[in-house]
């Protein structure tokens, strides 16, 4: 583990290499799993008050689900996002080759709302866990990603770096900088 400040960081994310390839995995994270994905108590606050502007970029399933469940929804210690018959995300829409995408990711890129989507759906496969003094960011393993860690490899794109875009969002610049620090140090023979 490598501490920054109040976070404790798993070494995987500078060791293990990973980049979405979504032709192959078509989605499948907002798709496969047993939860709805984290949603931070002030992101809840956030998708109550994009619903409007996000519920036409949704299928008809995700809108009977979320209305009849809330935008979020009580998961195991944690809010999330609701599912669709305990399947897919809410928030998810299918491209005609069958892709999953999120819906509102789709009205950002639109610029219909300001936000992109959850910061752990942003993040992954980085997993927050939270402790009273410190976070702690982890790796998270996941057979459906192995297309991903493949073209990762292949690209030599460590974790870190593929998430820049999102770490920076979460934690902001200076905190990105201190990790491409860590990350040289750990090349140094």
């Amino acid at each position: 583990m490598i501490e920054i400040g109040n976070k404790l960081l798993s070494s995987e994310l500078f060791k293990k290499e990973f980049v979405c390839n979504l032709s192959a995995c078509k989605g499948a994270c907002c798709v496969e799993g047993n939860a709805g994905a984290p949603v931070e108590p002030e992101e809840a606050e956030i998708l109550e008050k994009i619903y409007p502007k996000v519920r036409d970029y949704l299928t008809e399933k995700g809108r009977k689900s979320i209305e009849n469940q809330g935008t979020s929804v009580a998961g195991i210690g944690e809010l999330e996002t609701p599912l669709n018959d305990g399947k897919e995300c809410a928030y998810t829409v299918f491209e005609s080759d069958g892709t999953a995408k999120c819906g509102i990711e789709q009205a950002y890129n639109d610029g219909v709302v300001d936000w992109r989507k959850p910061i752990s759906c942003h993040l992954y496969p980085i997993r927050i866990a939270r402790y009273t003094d410190f976070e702690a960011l982890n790796y998270d393993r996941w057979s459906i990603c192995s297309d991903a860690c493949a073209l990762g490899e292949e690209l030599k794109v460590p974790v870190y770096r593929f998430l820049k875009e999102p770490l920076i969002r979460k934690y902001g610049p200076a905190f990105y900088d201190e990790l491409e620090e860590v990350a040289a140090h750990l090349a140094e023979p």
